[in-house]
């Protein structure tokens, strides 16, 4: 039996405390050295001449390292070397694979906790609590509790009569899996590759680069967990080129994936138009965007409302796919919410993540920056958008957007629609006898469908948006915020835009990765041709 998995505990680096001394020791460390963060294939690190400078977003002009970026070359070589690894790797025990991950968890929570964690908050920008959740407690938990899913799924076995052994198989994909991670999230980037890898999988793994830094280190944890060569193989290529290559190839078996819509869309058009070429059709696991909400009753706390608004909306900057970036706030309550939410947001500090009191930090590149400043121009000119707070963008040292809110008197503009991916909130402000209307209004205003939250009192208003609201979110917050999901607690998973809804952090998951085979034995085989029913009258 596998040791009883459970939720790492979150250390919270207060003042003076032994985690806050360690961590600051960590950032220096890191700061003090450039980095090469080279590829990994067939357990080999590999450097190229294309090297690609990494910053840390919130002081864009000190390098954490460089990227050795492959090309065509590199990729056919990944997936060749996952190719044949498959054999070897399928040929481990369910018990000596999971025996990698479990150290690999240990080593996450133990040896590296710091190191790795620091690594989160530089290269992605992630206060030291938000980094602590993500890259050391979520990946931890994924690592651990997918071990004991695995040896559910494992248990799951068909009914055996007298006479019969009947078994099942569950056996990994046949072909490898192309991982595509994203930056936000160190633990998911870490759960794409080693979720479909502990059912038997070998994958090809292209992190986002604003992760490299963090990517880098797991990987060397993995290896020092015991992880063999070829499992996983880490690179860095152009993504055009890498899908182009990747998804033509006749042992593709699987894409896990979380990032953005359109990418996820162009990939799932991409594998269809190659349908033909593949010896199996391949599993396409995705977690894409979101346009999460908050609406609240009229029998709603003000504080809690406002409360999670604000960590909702704006802990790492927004930049989470299940972040609160649009509410619906009875007038009756209005004035009182706006006194707590504006109390609030005025205590928040915002710079560097070396500053503990910082509670927001830099928006992850010039892109992000770029395109979140364009939509705050332009809401500063909309007749329909008061700029309740906020508004202020400043890139000299780090890509910093003041936690903004847009005031809005037309629910159908697209910032109460449209993904933003960034610290900003709109509120739309509800008479409160049209509680109704206004849960069918946040229904059909947009496409995505991840996350949303119900504050109330009144259980039967609670009860109507559940049931107006069951398609709008994969995960539905009563009163409290829309973010947060913890492994084996809330499943997370979206469907509509917002993806295949395989909900990572339960079972479900990992049974996306397993091809079944049902064996029968008869243990006493017939030798006649006859049935009963033949007997003449």
């Amino acid at each position: 039996m596998i040791p009883s998995p459970y939720n790492e505990p979150i250390q919270e680096y207060r003042k003076n405390s032994k985690e806050r001394i360690a961590i600051k020791k960590a950032i220096e460390q890191i700061k003090k050295e450039t980095i090469e963060l080279p590829m990994c294939i067939n357990g080999e690190w590999i450097l190229s001449k294309n090297k690609i400078k990494v910053n840390t977003p919130h002081e864009h002009n000190h390098t954490l390292g460089y990227i050795n970026e492959g090309g065509k070359i590199e990729i056919e070589l990944a997936i060749q070397a996952a190719i044949n690894t498959q054999s070897t790797w399928q040929k481990y025990t369910f018990e000596q694979r999971a025996s990698i991950f479990l150290k690999t968890a240990e080593l996450i929570t133990q040896k590296y906790r710091y190191i790795f964690n620091a690594s989160t908050m530089l290269g992605q920008s992630k206060n030291v609590y938000q980094s602590e959740i993500d890259a050391i407690c979520e990946l931890a938990d994924f690592l651990r509790f997918n071990v004991k899913y695995a040896e559910d799924i494992f248990k799951i076995q068909p009914q055996s009569p007298n006479g019969f052994w009947n078994q099942m198989e569950y056996r990994p994909l046949e072909g490898f899996i192309y991982a595509l991670t994203p930056f936000n999230f160190t633990a998911i980037a870490g759960n794409l590759t080693l979720a479909p890898a502990l059912m038997g999988n070998t994958i090809v793994w292209k992190p986002s680069y604003n992760q490299a830094h963090a990517a880098n280190l797991l990987m060397q944890i993995l290896i020092e967990a015991g992880l063999p060569k070829g499992v996983i193989n880490l690179i860095y290529a152009d993504g055009i080129e890498a899908a182009e290559i990747i998804l033509q190839h006749p042992d593709f078996a699987g894409l896990h994936f979380t990032g953005s819509t359109n990418t996820f869309q162009s990939l799932w058009k991409k594998i269809g138009e190659n349908i033909s070429n593949y010896k199996s059709y391949p599993r396409v696991v995705g977690e894409t965007g979101g346009k999460d909400f908050i609406i609240a009753h009229e029998s709603a706390e003000p504080k809690a409302i406002s409360t999670a608004l604000v960590r909702g909306a704006f802990e790492y900057q927004g930049q989470k796919c299940s972040a609160a970036s649009r509410a619906y706030i009875p007038d009756n309550l209005w004035e009182e919410v706006k006194r707590y939410l504006l109390e609030d947001l005025n205590k928040i500090k915002t710079g560097t993540v070396e500053n503990f009191e910082n509670f927001i930090n830099a928006v992850i590149n010039e892109n992000a920056f770029k395109k979140l400043e364009k939509i705050i121009n332009e809401a500063k000119d909309n007749k329909e958008i008061d700029i309740l707070f906020g508004g202020k963008c400043d890139q000299r040292k780090g890509y910093f957007i003041e936690p903004t809110v847009f005031l809005v008197s037309n629910p159908y503009l697209p910032c109460m629609t449209e993904e933003y991916f960034g610290p900003i909130l709109s509120i739309y402000i509800y008479p409160k006898d049209e509680f109704e209307p206004t849960l069918h209004i946040i229904n059909k205003t947009s496409k995505y469908a991840l996350t949303g939250a119900i504050f109330a009192k009144d259980r039967a208003a609670i009860n109507l948006a559940n049931e107006i609201l069951k398609n709008a979110a994969g995960n539905f917050y009563i009163n409290d915020k829309p973010t947060g999901a913890v492994v084996n607690q809330q499943p997370f998973g979206g469907a509509r835009a917002s993806g295949t809804n395989d909900k990572a952090g339960s079972i479900l998951n990992l049974l996306r990765w397993v091809s079944p085979r049902t064996v029968k034995e008869t243990l006493n085989s017939p030798t006649s041709i006859e049935y009963p029913f033949m007997e003449a009258d």
